[in-house]
Order: structure tokens, then sequence, then C-alpha cells
């Protein structure tokens, strides 16, 4: 029994040093980042039928460049489709690159790995669990999902790709509800830069501030339309930026975070709000600061408004936010569960003067570990039509009220316990 609790407390002991090394270390190589204000023209999706058309239709129309970043990719019908398209493009001709999160594509096997690259298609996987901190590392994941076609064309939101995303997958998962944005213009330049940057992390080990100063060490001007033909940055000086936007079309900004940069982003957002936060998201786990921030918005007259689904896709999840609804719905936040289908959607509006979209949770997860990329969009026009999706949502959801959390429930209760101890990680 001894040596069994010595063994247990080493355990323990290890998971903690890993883990607070693990993050030290990481908060001391990533920067403050995001882009100057862009202009360009959005296109919003939240049915994968649609978005997946549209999106195969890009791919297959690409002339020169396909960079694709997904967290997820399955192995299923619906993948070995997307991953003949890409096949077939860089059989043409077409510099292809595939870069996948580690453990969220764990599903995509060795022999599609080795098809794509002898088709020419460059596979990368990011943020592998590695050593010296294992636990740490195999917990910050890579969950952006950018694609980027030509230069011109972007793509990034809450899906990834697999059957469940396109509805089919069984009950309770379907039908799927989630926000992808098609972005178009030249300052889409600005979201291949980035997926760049998680590349040559990737494939060359450099921090992003590292990765960064490499691609701008010499002055460019003007998107020349040519592109990186290797993966060891050779030809990084050709990566060119677009001049300063004419804002001819919807403004807006990309915000990458990782670490603990969401945080203070989301913080900035909730103080912005006179009127209105509307928050969109599968997972409602904030932090104690931003918890604190929303229950002083509320009582100083804003109105907040919460979606979330009401059936969960991981364990715990659900039983991790009653806490919080629990000190929010007495000051008057309306908290409503959707109920057709599984909400996905990440989304933050606040009046009409902001709203974000992208891939970031409103979880602990997406706030302290992991890598994101947001759209923060400044258009009055371009926001109430996004309120009119919210309130369809809002339509096919119902209120969760705090009656019905603080009815006796020992399950339930034993699973809250659970959620928040290990809230961090959900």
């Amino acid at each position: 029994m001894f040596v069994l609790g010595a063994g247990l407390l080493l355990i323990i002991l290890w998971l903690v040093l890993d883990f607070s090394l693990g993050r030290r270390k990481q908060l001391s190589l990533i920067g403050d980042q995001e882009s100057p204000m862009l202009s360009g023209h959005f296109k919003i999706f939240t049915h994968g039928k649609k978005l997946f058309r549209d999106y195969f239709e890009v791919l297959w129309q690409a002339e020169k460049q396909i960079y694709v970043l997904f967290y997820i990719v399955k192995d299923d019908e619906f993948v070995a489709e997307f991953l003949s398209i890409l096949k077939e493009k860089a059989q043409a001709g077409i510099e292809v690159r595939l870069l996948l999160d580690r453990l969220g594509s764990l599903k995509v096997k060795k022999a599609a790995v080795a098809d794509l690259r002898r088709a020419g298609v460059k596979v990368a996987f990011s943020d592998r669990v590695q050593l010296p901190f294992l636990f740490y590392s195999a917990n910050v994941r890579n969950h952006r999902k950018i694609s980027v076609i030509d230069g011109k064309i972007g793509y990034l939101g809450g899906f990834n790709v697999g059957m469940e995303y396109i509805d089919e997958a069984p009950p309770p998962l379907n039908p799927w509800r989630d926000y992808h944005l098609k972005i178009t213009g030249d300052d889409v330049v600005f979201l291949q830069e980035e997926y760049l940057l998680d590349w040559h992390r990737a494939t060359c080990g450099f921090s992003r501030s590292k990765s960064r100063d490499f691609l701008q060490r010499k002055p460019l001007s003007g998107f020349a339309g040519s592109h990186m033909k290797t993966a060891d940055m050779e030809t990084a000086s050709e990566l060119a930026f677009s001049p300063a936007p004419a804002f001819d079309g919807i403004r807006y900004k990309l915000v990458p975070t990782e670490g603990n940069q969401l945080e203070e982003r989301f913080i900035s957002l909730i103080q912005q709000a006179e009127l209105e936060i509307m928050i969109g998201t599968p997972y409602f786990i904030p932090s104690r600061r931003i918890l604190d921030e929303l229950l002083r918005a509320l009582r100083r007259g804003v109105k907040l408004t919460i979606v979330v689904p009401f059936t969960a896709d991981h364990v715990l999840v659900q039983e991790a936010s009653y806490r919080y609804f629990r000190l929010l719905l007495p000051e008057g936040a309306l908290v409503y569960q959707y109920n057709n289908g599984f909400y996905h959607a990440k989304i933050f509006v606040v009046d009409n003067k902001v709203c974000d979209i992208g891939t970031a949770n409103f979880d602990k997860r997406s706030l302290y570990l992991n890598k994101e990329i947001n759209c923060f969009i400044y258009d009055a026009d371009f926001i109430r039509q996004l309120k009119d999706v919210l309130a369809k949502d809002i339509r096919d959801s119902k209120p969760l009220t705090l009656e019905t959390l603080e009815k006796p429930n020992f399950s339930r209760s034993l699973k809250e316990v659970l959620a928040g101890a290990i809230s961090y990680f959900l």
C-alpha cells in the first residue's frame, strides 16, 4: 500500500511539474500578434453540406496553391473525397500543403499520408506530443481551421472534415450547427501568413516569433502572387503583404491566440459592451476574470444572451457550465440550449460594433491551451445579418432556468464536482 501511494504521489508530482514548466516555456516563446485592420468580402456558412460544396469547388479551381489546416480530419468516405481532391490538384502541378493537428487527426492513417505524399502533397503534423513536457504538449492543441487558396480566398471557422460535419452521422449530433467564414480579397494574404507561421513551426521547430521574423526579414510591398515552394523557407522572401486596405469591403482583423492571449481579448470585448452581448459556444467554461466581467456587464444594464447545446458531445462539459450559469441567471442572463442537433458555433457579438467568429470556444482550453484564430468583424450590416442567424438558433432552443439547475439530482451534482476539478482541461 505504501509503495502504491508513493508511486501515485510521484505521478502527480510529475504531472504538476511537467505542466507548469511546459506552460512557462510556451509563454516565454509566444508574442502578442494580430493583423492590421483589413478589408474583404464575407460569406457565412452554417451547414456543412453547403460549406463543403462551395469549398470543394474552390479547391478544384485553384491555379497556384492550396494551403489547408484542420484540427480534426476523420477516416471516412467524405474525408477520402477531400483527400482525393488534394492529390489530384498536386498531381496537376498545384502546390498543396496539408497541416493537421497530431492528436485531433489521429485517425488519419499512415497509408493515407504516404499516398498523399506520393501524389506530391506536402503533409505535416502540428503540435506533436514530445519530450521533455509530455503531459503539457499533449494538452496544447492546434485548434485552428484555416484554408487559403491562391492567396485570394480564405476559410476559417468551426467545421472540421468528416461525415458528422455534413449531417451524415447518427443522432444526437445530427444535424451539426456551426459557423464558418469564407473571406475573399487581397487581404486574405494575411491569413496565408498565419498559416505559414504554423507550417514553419510544425516543420522546422521554430517558435512563432522566430518564424515571423524570418518571413519578414526583407521589406516587402504588394502581394505579387508568388508562393513558397519548400518547407525549409528557402523562398520565404517571396511572401509579400498587400498595401494598406482601402476599406472598400467589410473591415476585419485576424486575431491568432495561444497561451493566455485570448482571455484579454474576451475581457476587452465585454468591457466595450453598452447594450448587448451575445455568445454562442459548444462549451461555456469561462475563467474567473471573464465571469466577473460578465457579471459587471449585467449589473450595468447590458443584456447577456448565451446559446449552448442541449446535447453534449463530450463527458462533463455540460456539467462544467452549470456552476457559471447559476451565477449569471439570477443577474438577468438569458441562457438557451440548442435543441435541433448539436450546436458547435463559436461567436461573440457586442452591440452592433464588433462580432467575433472563429475557432475558439468559450472555455478554458481555448483560453489557455489551444492555438486558435478568430476574426473580429467591424460592420454593422454584417452584424445585423448575423443576429438574424442567432435569432433562428434561439428559436430552435429552449431556455435554461435557475429552477431547472436547482432541482436535486445526485448524478448531476457528482458530475459537477468532477467537472469543476478538471475544468481547465475540458
